[in-house]
């Protein structure tokens, strides 16, 4: 059993040996946007979607699961009272934006290069350690006793509470997720105790790194989900890198995108730590503890809005009354009509890394709709992932084939626009849960159900495969106008 405590929402769902999905459950999230640039969570929220999804699909099972595995929004923070179990806030979420100037000042005062090599991360809001310092100087959170107060990603928040909470709940996260903190030492693999202090932040509130595969702690009675109390929680990762486990990207050079509230590249880069890349991060993708060799890096580029323009379109405009219409209503135009959008609404990740850009449309004539508005917002996905894999192709690792999923995947129209872009194959499998699936082949492993990565590499299963065009001369200019765009939105904050 799996359970994704994404940004949109939280999914669970059942995996049997085959690598066949069974029962789904599904709850939306509710986000908070209190200031502009500013994007919060309610965690108990987090906490109760994440029981009422299990709850469900336990229900509708017919044989006890071996193992849960989990997988979640990365980045994003969590404050709680450890004596209490009760948030102390909101949680602040991996779009927020608040503490791009605390990212400037330690940027100015010389500290990237340090950050960079260690963590293998770039100082952007994005990342959690500005957000949890945050917590304490701005958000009050200062004269909370540090044996008390729990700063911790999605990940932990759920396997806390899952596992017994301020009952004996296990305070751990996996090395994916701690990798993406700007505290984490990826080379030791440990917390980075002089990145901590650079931060302000308490050691002692920060949780336990384990590896990504292996029990961590069982479903306890005060869960409240007493079909699966006794379970083993036996695998954790962040959202990317178990999309990336999911589509069995387990060699060096395979690569897949996610298309979700973001946009995600990742490419396996094996065992070895490379060095950092300009406009790229570099990411633990796993470790597999005992049933593996050590962790595997991966090179990771990160797009912030794709999913969420879909929904600004369906929500904001009123463009769409489903996020379902934008594939169909995309496709009914040849093209955007001259019409490029950045949905920048959050600032642009890579390999731009400027958190003052905002959403801009440019081209709007007389004759500019609907369809020409969705037309635009699917080929921003497109060109993004493509900024994305150009620059991972700089730096020497160019993929053969891209494999795809995430809801936005469903697209036909987006695929071909993303072979015709890249000029590469693009891979889309039968199932596009591959994030849930990632994180239940985690905890499978562990739990012996499959005995090694060849074998779960048999559970992927190609649905459609979409091959570029040969003449790209239109797809390189619509690219370039398109890129002419982002510089007009950069800077804008």
């Amino acid at each position: 059993m799996a359970i994704d405590a994404g940004t949109t929402g939280v999914r669970a769902l059942v995996l049997d040996e085959s690598g066949s999905v069974g029962s789904v459950a599904y709850r939306e999230l509710t986000s908070y946007f209190p200031r502009p640039g500013w994007v919060e969570q309610d965690p108990t929220q987090i906490w109760d979607h994440v029981r009422s999804t299990l709850a469900e699909v336990a229900a509708g099972g017919t044989t006890r699961p071996i193992a849960v595995g989990l997988t979640n929004q990365r980045e994003t923070v969590v404050a709680w009272d450890r004596s209490t179990g009760r948030p102390l806030c909101r949680a602040i979420v991996w779009q927020d934006r608040r503490t791009a100037t605390r990212c400037r000042e330690l940027q100015e005062a010389g500290h990237l290069e340090q950050i960079r090599a260690t963590t293998g991360l770039v100082l952007d809001p994005y990342f959690s350690a500005t957000k949890m310092a945050w917590l304490l100087t701005e958000g009050g959170l200062a004269d909370v006793p540090t044996d008390r107060l729990a700063l911790g990603t999605v990940d932990t928040w759920v396997l806390w509470n899952l596992t017994g909470g301020s009952d004996g709940g296990v305070f751990a996260t996996d090395v994916s997720n701690a990798s993406r903190t700007l505290l984490f030492d990826i080379h030791e693999r440990e917390w980075a105790g002089e990145l901590a202090e650079l931060f302000g932040l308490p050691l002692s509130s920060l949780p336990e790194v384990r590896p990504s595969c292996g029990r961590l702690g069982w479903v306890a009675e005060t869960s409240g989900l007493d079909a699966l109390v006794g379970v083993p929680i036996s695998g954790v990762a962040g959202d990317q890198q178990a999309a990336l486990f999911g589509q069995a990207c387990f060699e060096p050079g395979m690569a897949k995108a996610t298309y979700g509230t973001g946009s995600f590249v990742l490419t396996n880069v094996g065992p070895g730590c490379p060095a950092p890349a300009d406009g790229l991060v570099t990411t633990i993708a796993w470790d597999l503890g005992e049933f593996g060799a050590g962790p595997t890096y991966a090179l990771e580029g990160s797009s912030f809005v794709s999913g969420a323009a879909i929904q600004w379109l369906r929500d904001n405009l009123k463009i769409l009354e489903r996020s379902d219409e934008l594939g169909s209503l995309a496709a009914s135009v040849l093209d955007s009509g001259g019409v490029t959008i950045v949905p920048a609404f959050t600032g642009l990740g890579s390999p731009w890394w400027d958190p003052g850009a905002r959403g801009t449309v440019l081209g709007l004539t007389r004759g500019a709709g609907r369809a020409q508005l969705a037309r635009a917002v699917v080929e921003s996905i497109a060109f993004g992932v493509r900024a994305m894999v150009d620059t991972m192709s700089l730096a020497g690792s160019e993929p053969r084939m891209l494999r795809v999923d995430g809801g936005a995947a469903a697209m036909d129209v987006l695929l071909q626009l993303q072979a015709d872009q890249l000029g590469l194959p693009v891979a889309r499998p039968t199932s596009l849960e591959s994030t849930a699936l990632g994180a239940a082949m985690l905890a499978g492993l562990a739990e012996e159900a499959w005995g090694s990565l060849d074998e779960m590499s048999s559970l992927w299963h190609l649905d459609a495969e979409f091959l570029p065009v040969e003449d790209r001369t239109m797809s390189d200019a619509a690219y370039g106008t398109w890129l002419r765009t982002v510089e007009r939105s950069r800077g804008w904050v």
